[in-house]
C-alpha cells in the first residue's frame, strides 16, 4: 500500500469517483491466469485493485460477480434500477462505506434524474425525506443492514403501501443484503483515496 494514496483519505459522503486501496496486495495484473480471468468476468476487471485481490479466490469471485451484475443490471422485472442502486447507496451509507455509497450514488442519480435528493441521503444520512417509496426502500434497506432480525412484516407492508409490488421487494432485499455483506467485505479490506 502505498502511504501517498492514503494521506489524504476521503472523509465525507460524495458522488465523485473515488479510488480504493487495499491493505493487502493484490494479485498482480501480470500473474493472472485464464482461471482468473473466468472469475473475474470481465477480463478489465483486471486492472482493479478490489477486482485482482478478491481473485485470489477466482470460483468465488465469479459466484459474487454474476450475482452482482444479476441484482444491477436484470431489470426486466421487478424494481427500476434507480431505486436498486438506491437501495445499495442508503446501505453503504448507513455502513459508512464511502467507496461503495459514491459508486451507488452516481448511479442513482444518473437513472433518477433526482441528484440533488440522491446528495441530501448523502449529507444527511438514512433518516432524510425523500418522499414515501424512496423512504421506504431505505428504511428497509436499512433494516437489513442493521440486522436481519430487524427487517420485517412492517417493512413489507410499508414498501407495498409506497406502491412496490413482490418482485420490487424481493429486488429491494436481494439488492441491500447483498451491499451489506459487500460493504463489510471492502471495508474489512481496505479504504477509498482521493
Amino acid at each position: 500500500m502505498s502511504a501517498a494514496n492514503t494521506a489524504n483519505p476521503p472523509v465525507v459522503f460524495t458522488q465523485d469517483e473515488l479510488g480504493w486501496v487495499s491493505w493487502i496486495d493484490p494479485l498482480p495484473e501480470a500473474e493472472l491466469t485464464e482461471r482468473h480471468f473466468a472469475g473475474l468476468v470481465d477480463r478489465s476487471r483486471a486492472k482493479s485493485d478490489y477486482f485482482r485481490l478478491l481473485v485470489r479466490d477466482p470460483e468465488v469471485l465469479e459466484a459474487r460477480t454474476k450475482t452482482d451484475k444479476d441484482i444491477f443490471y436484470n431489470v426486466a422485472d421487478g424494481l427500476p434500477r434507480a431505486e436498486r442502486e438506491l437501495a445499495a447507496a442508503a446501505t453503504s451509507r448507513y455502513n459508512g462505506c464511502i467507496y461503495c455509497a459514491s459508486v451507488h450514488a452516481r448511479f442513482a442519480s444518473t437513472y433518477s434524474k433526482r441528484r440533488d435528493d440522491v446528495q441530501r441521503l448523502l449529507d444527511e444520512g438514512v433518516g432524510v425525506d425523500l418522499g414515501e417509496r424512496w423512504n421506504a426502500v431505505v428504511k428497509a434497506s436499512v433494516a437489513l443492514a442493521a440486522t436481519p432480525i430487524a427487517f420485517g412484516p412492517d417493512n413489507i407492508e410499508e414498501l407495498r403501501r409506497a406502491g412496490l409490488d413482490d418482485a420490487e421487494i424481493v429486488d429491494v432485499i436481494n439488492g441491500a443484503s447483498f451491499f451489506n455483506w459487500a460493504n463489510r467485505l471492502m471495508l474489512s479490506l481496505g479504504e477509498p483515496s482521493k
